[in-house]
């Protein structure tokens, strides 16, 4: 506090900012393009975009997805049933598979599988190839990869905390905000990045501190364990308390080991339907398929409204008599906690609203990635003459120069890498999402290694150029690859309009990184030209000294 509040908050700022923005901008861009995750599904499911979209009365729908799960998995664990969406017609169910009983002792783990199947038929969808699709961009920004779930939450938690400190303390620094959002000064070097950042944080400052707070908030029972702990005390307390709140997990009893037919989901169905006045159904869970003590939990789909809480019925499994109801009424806390929830998942908005989310989500990962580069332009002014000099750059400033360029403008290669793949990929391949994700990580890391070897302004305009050339021939790629491309899905309006907005968007994107590498360019050519100039001017200094 030796220079004064102001000044501290300032130190403050830079740090936390600077410390964890690496992993914040992985955490943006992937938290902003899953505001569109069924429609990034949808575009990388490419056989589902000629087929039109057919309404089936649940009932229908659910009675033929049970007639598929008891051919394809009858000894199963558990069945998933997902229901077609307002954002997606395809049908999906999965099912957990036992351990296999020859299995290591202790190792052996249940396994998932899942398949999309026409309600229409209950008849698996054969020629769609299999993808993560967005789901693997909305894990992503909370549960990396590659490492324990539960490491990755804590690792995004404490960035998000940083993240938060950054937010407080930026806007206690800046005397006039408000002055600072109408000032850009380009081509004044170190003032234009700081105009740049101070812009694109306080363009979106609401969106901004919502969704770093609502961030940590999705993850409370986690960071602070401790009021559940205290409410449901003893063995198996903390799993009532999530049986209670998430009916998705509830009625999870052991198997009696006495076979017993199940129950048609078709009136259990119509139940639902007549409890919740006709809203759709998201999901059916079955719990012991088959066995006496199965249980049956329906969810509703998400409303309109603010609030994320899911309401779900439990019903017997082989009786069909409803068991309880979870969600209906829910508590003031509830309320409150679905209500910040869900406006960090922003399931409530209509498409418009979501394209303003996702505008905001982009700004955030501008504000990010100028923050750190103005570090590296800082410090690099304050080591000017002895690089002139021909002394090099520091450790952190080279380390800083690396991890900016392997991240700034290795991310949307690895986004790119991973949409390529998408459409390149064999449909039949083993393991083919699998091998879509390891796309996505390989062209990153080899992005980050030469970064890592030439942290240099050449590396800069080469990473953006593949970036940009990989963004902009996507919709290429599509022409070759799919019969949904933009001269189908745009100009001959033919749609699906979801797809059409995909390659729009990424086209829009390729062609702002190439915008830059312009930019880039013009500026190595004036910076070339006025080097001989500087040179001659420097000489007849010396020469009048003499």
């Amino acid at each position: 506090m030796r220079e004064g509040f102001r000044q501290s908050m300032a130190w403050l700022h830079t740090w936390s900012g600077l410390l964890v923005c690496w992993v914040l901008l992985l955490v943006f861009s992937a938290g902003t393009a899953s505001y569109f995750k069924e429609e990034i599904t949808f575009w990388m499911s490419p056989e589902l975009h000629g087929s039109a979209r057919q309404e089936v009365a649940p009932a229908v729908a659910l009675q033929h997805a049970v007639e598929h799960l008891q051919q394809q998995a009858p000894q199963a664990e558990r069945w998933f049933i997902s229901m077609p969406s307002e954002r997606g017609s395809a049908m999906r169910v999965g099912w957990v598979s036992p351990p296999p009983k020859d299995g290591a002792k202790g190792g052996a783990r249940s396994r998932f599988k899942s398949e999309t199947i026409d309600p229409a038929t209950g008849q698996k969808l054969a020629a769609v190839r299999e993808t993560r699709g967005g789901e693997f961009l909305y894990r992503l920004h909370f549960d990396l990869h590659y490492m324990p779930a539960l490491w990755a939450r804590w690792i995004v938690s404490i960035c998000a905390m940083f993240m938060l400190v950054a937010i407080v303390s930026g806007v206690i620094t800046h005397k006039r905000i408000f002055k600072d959002f109408f000032t850009f000064r380009p081509g004044k070097g170190q003032r234009s990045w700081l105009d740049a950042h101070n812009a694109a944080a306080v363009l979106a400052l609401p969106y901004h501190l919502m969704i770093t707070y609502t961030g940590l908030i999705t993850l409370m029972f986690m960071l602070m364990p401790w009021g559940v702990q205290a409410n449901y005390k003893g063995p198996g307390g903390e799993s009532a308390f999530f049986e209670e709140v998430f009916p998705v997990g509830a009625g999870r009893a052991k198997p009696a080991g006495v076979p017993a037919a199940l129950t048609p989901l078709g009136p259990v169905a119509e139940q639902a339907l007549r409890h919740w006045n006709g809203a759709r159904l998201a999901t059916i869970v079955v719990n012991n398929p088959g066995d006496a003590n199965a249980t049956i939990v329906v969810t509703r789909e998400k409303m309109r409204t603010l609030s994320y809480l899911q309401p779900g019925m439990m019903f017997n499994g082989v009786t069909g008599v409803q068991a309880s109801v979870v969600g209906d009424e829910p508590s003031g806390a509830a309320l409150t906690r679905g209500a910040l929830y869900g406006l960090h998942m922003g399931h409530f908005a209509d498409a418009w609203l979501r394209v303003l989310f996702f505008l905001c989500g982009l700004s955030g990962c501008v504000m990010v990635a100028s923050g750190a580069l103005l570090w590296a332009v800082k410090t690099r002014q304050k080591q000017a003459k002895a690089i002139a000099a021909g002394a090099r750059a520091s450790f952190g400033l080279r380390l800083v120069d690396a991890l900016n360029i392997g991240a700034i403008a290795g991310l949307p290669i690895a986004f790119a890498a991973y949409f390529w793949a998408n459409r390149l990929v064999p449909v039949g391949l083993p393991q083919r999402p699998q091998m879509e994700i390891t796309w996505f990580f390989a062209a990153w890391a080899i992005a980050a290694v030469l970064a890592q070897l030439r942290p240099t302004l050449g590396m800069w305009r080469f990473q953006l150029s593949v970036g940009a050339a990989m963004l902009i021939g996507i919709p290429i790629l599509n022409v070759f690859t799919t019969h949904s491309h933009l001269g189908v899905t745009l100009f001959l309006g033919r749609g699906p309009w979801p797809v059409a907005g995909f390659d729009i968007t990424v086209l829009l994107l390729g062609i702002a990184l190439a915008l830059v590498v312009r930019a880039l360019n013009r500026r190595g050519r004036k910076q070339a030209k006025a080097a001989p100039a500087r040179a001659g001017h420097d000489a007849a200094k010396l020469k009048e000294a003499a």
